[in-house]
């Protein structure tokens, strides 16, 4: 039987019309169809057409280290508006992605949305709701009071979110956009068209997608990198059947992520012994990330953001404590070993990887116990930003799933620098800076709201702030020094380096001398909570 779903990609991209919605599965550069998306690019330099497309990315589609996503259909004429979770980002010492350049020219329209949010807005436009009505969001930058997602000028005419009552009190409203083309990536295709992900670091949203597009008329384009026999994949292991899948098209070089080929550890084919994991290099860095750890509870089920954070669970490693923790992160894997810098969103040994969707509903509800994530800009009223910089918005990915994690997050640890570009040293059990910071972190405003420290008050969410210098706590006045660092001078070197008064507790403890030895530090998690 030979399959008649497989085309070219030059013929698949042929399919997509002007002013068609088409919605892509990826995260970075991991499940990224990029062959895929190439091919769109390629037809709009040859035809000039698609045009005018919206595009939907619950989380981003590429990076800046070797997989274009997004980039490849960033032209002038080929996207009208894109409507994203996240968008590619890296470091300053990397060309600034096409993306970037059209959004903060003001080019197009482009809208930043919870990653969590627009998995739902797929699942209610396949099920022909009107949209989703959530608390996800509300007094952050998303929220219609503040910038409503839009990240230039030319969106804020038109709002895509509102604020509404409902029973009494205040949630936001995003209408669904329905998609009428699905642009998905899976592993393996059979000649009928069922997808298998055996392969792959992460689910995704593919089916959530692939549904909202075939319950409202449109067409499922399937990127693979092979094709076998009609029925001879195991049932089980069939993730999106055929019937919700219209065409295929094989790429057999696709990478399972950015600059790994195939790793299959990552797909869960195979365990690692633990010596494959390095405990990090010596540094600043690492002493937060050594604090942040002392913040968990043995048996806790932790969320884990990119950044500091993710060097936490080496930490727990080479203090013997592997395993006490189950980490979760928003890409769908449960336990094992998170991955670091480009390959962050995969885990290694994972327990298990379960759709974007389902981890972003389990977040949403604050079903895990803690989430550990960073933090670029903190205020006086202990509003996190990790979303935006002015000056430089692609050295950020946007909000991702953080907006969804922290809503009804029990816990939160939000880790980094406290002033950004100091020169530090760490031995012999004090921290030593030697030349203050180039800016500040701990500002009266931050530039986004990513994080809302007054809904966390209103809440009871147990807030902890984490840098080299000092550990501080979300207070019902504010931001208030809680520990301070061995070798530091809490007037100098905390207070008067913050733009906003900072309370300072009555019983100021100084941070375990043992954090700041390169070595062991003795590692001792709390007792688990009680309901």
């Amino acid at each position: 039987m030979r399959s008649s779903k497989v085309v070219p990609a030059a013929a698949a991209a042929r399919l997509i019309g002007d002013g068609d919605v088409v919605t892509v599965s990826s995260s970075s550069g991991l499940g990224c169809p990029d062959a895929m998306l190439a091919a769109i690019g390629t037809r709009f330099q040859q035809e000039g057409h698609p045009r005018r497309l919206t595009l939907l990315h619950p989380i981003a589609a590429g990076d800046m280290y070797g997989i274009k996503g997004i980039d490849h259909l960033a032209k002038p004429g080929l996207i009208d508006t894109v409507v994203a979770g996240s968008l590619p980002s890296g470091p300053s010492s990397l060309p600034m992605p096409e993306i970037w350049r059209m959004i903060a020219g003001n080019e197009i329209r482009a809208y930043n949305l919870p990653s969590g949010v627009l998995f739902d807005m797929h699942r209610d436009a396949a099920a022909k709701r009107p949209g989703v009505l959530t608390k996800v969001g509300l007094d952050t930058f998303v929220d219609p009071a503040r910038q409503g997602g839009a990240m230039n000028a030319r969106s804020q005419a038109e709002p895509i979110v509102r604020k509404v009552d409902f029973e009494g009190e205040a949630w936001l409203f995003f209408p669904n956009i329905v998609p009428r083309v699905a642009i998905i990536r899976a592993t393996t295709a059979d000649e009928r068209g069922n997808l298998s992900y055996e392969h792959e670091g992460a689910l995704l949203g593919g089916c959530e997608q692939a549904l909202a597009v075939r319950n409202n008329g449109g067409i499922v384009i399937a990127q693979v990198k092979r094709v076998v026999k009609a029925g001879s994949l195991p049932t089980h292991r069939v993730h999106i059947p055929c019937n919700l899948v219209d065409y295929i098209v094989v790429d057999p070089a696709q990478k399972q992520t950015t600059q790994i080929d195939y790793d299959p550890a990552i797909s869960g084919e195979i365990k690692v012994a633990d010596d494959a994991f390095s405990f990090g290099d010596w540094c600043a860095e690492k002493v937060i990330a050594r604090r942040a750890a002392m913040e968990l509870a043995h048996g806790d089920a932790a969320n884990l953001g990119f950044g500091i954070s993710a060097n936490v669970p080496r930490v727990l490693l080479e203090e013997g404590l592997d395993g006490h923790v189950t980490w979760a992160i928003e890409q769908g894997a449960v336990g094992g070993m998170p991955l670091l810098g480009f390959a962050f969103g995969c885990s290694a040994n994972a327990d298990a990887i379960v759709p974007s969707p389902t981890q972003f509903t389990y977040f949403q509800g604050g079903g895990f116990d803690i989430s550990l994530l960073s933090f670029m800009q903190i205020d006086r009223g202990g509003n996190v930003n990790v979303s935006w910089l002015p000056s430089k918005p692609y050295l950020t990915a946007g909000c991702g799933g953080f907006i969804d994690i922290t809503t009804h997050a029990k816990r939160l640890v939000f880790s980094g620098f406290f002033t950004a570009g100091a020169q530090l040293s760490v031995g012999g059990g004090r921290l030593t800076i030697e030349k203050e910071g180039r800016s500040r972190k701990f500002v009266r405003e931050v530039d986004h709201v990513t994080f809302s420290g007054a809904i966390a008050r209103e809440r009871g969410q147990e807030v902890r702030y984490v840098t080299e210098r000092c550990v501080m706590r979300l207070a019902s006045e504010g931001l208030e020094v809680i520990e301070v660092a061995p070798g530091i001078d809490v007037r100098r070197d905390v207070l008067e380096q913050a733009d906003f008064p900072l309370a300072v507790a009555s019983e100021l403890k100084t941070m375990d001398a043992a954090l700041f030895e390169d070595a062991p530090y003795g590692l001792q998690l709390k007792e688990p909570r009680r309901a």
